[in-house]
């Protein structure tokens, strides 16, 4: 996913310029400072009055997230709640005292797992544990929702801004009709911050968001496996018969991977 971000990155703009150089235009052309500052500008400051400023200040840190590899991978997550299974059927709850207090295993895992383990010494009710959890899970998928929000809203504004940049620039063709050098400029500062409205949106603004909704999407799997594998834990089910449920959280591509593991090693982990 992180790689496919980049890739379409280039290959968007790629094209873009190709065809402009095919049409035997000038590449220097397209690059402009005031038609950036009006579309990028005039984008950040309405931002800024639809959300937080804290909001608006994950924008560079969301696109990192949006071209990195995804770090949420439902087959490990399942491997390592088995894991935790058999460690809690062997040799009961107090275990988990230990492996919450492993620094290493709290900077790897998923935050909701490693306090579900907590509430699970806790010696909570099952209803009291699955309100927990899904509260959690609201929570956050609300919080990733604001973040989204925020591009969608990007690729809402962009165009706009490029339409105000090109009716600022036709004001100046007005202003220069008189002036058949200053006159060629300003038609060009006109469309071209259209170009750059309508392009920022299609191209970075709200792929962004689509790559963040499949990010949230997934996550969310992540989580929902958790929660009914610590549900499961609590039960003191078998890790045969937690696998089962979550085996169904797998991908179609990764169930005869997981099938493999149950018949090569799942019994010893009862």
């Amino acid at each position: 996913m992180g790689k496919g971000t980049i890739i379409g990155l280039v290959i968007g703009f790629g094209a873009l310029i190709l065809g402009f150089i095919l049409e035997h235009g000038n590449v220097l052309s397209l690059f402009l400072l005031s038609p950036a500052v009006i579309v990028i500008g005039g984008t950040i400051g309405a931002l800024l009055i639809s959300f937080s400023v804290a909001d608006v200040a994950k924008i560079p840190k969301l696109l990192g997230e949006a071209m990195s590899e995804p770090k949420t991978s439902l087959q490990t997550t399942m491997d390592l709640v088995l894991e935790l299974a058999s460690k809690v059927k062997r040799e009961g709850m107090l275990v988990l005292e230990q492996v919450t207090q492993d620094e290493n295993f709290k900077a790897k895992s998923d935050p909701l797992l490693v306090r579900g383990l907590t509430l699970l010494m806790d010696g909570l009710d099952k209803s009291v544990l699955q309100e927990i959890f899904d509260n959690d899970m609201h929570i956050f998928e609300q919080l990733k929702k604001q973040d989204i929000a925020v591009f969608e809203a990007a690729g809402g504004f962009s165009p706009t801004l490029g339409i105000i940049g090109t009716v600022l620039g036709l004001i100046q063709v007005l202003a220069n009709m008189g002036t058949p050098e200053e006159l060629a400029k300003s038609i060009a500062v006109a469309f071209i911050a259209t170009l750059y409205g309508v392009l920022f949106a299609n191209l970075i603004y709200l792929p962004i968001a689509a790559k963040l909704k499949l990010r949230l999407k997934l996550q969310s799997q992540e989580k929902a496996m958790i929660i009914d594998g610590l549900l499961a834990i609590n039960d003191l089910e078998s890790p045969i018969a937690i696998r089962e449920r979550l085996v169904p959280y797998l991908s179609f591509e990764k169930r005869g991977k997981a099938a493999k593991a149950k018949g090569d090693g799942g019994e010893k982990g009862e």
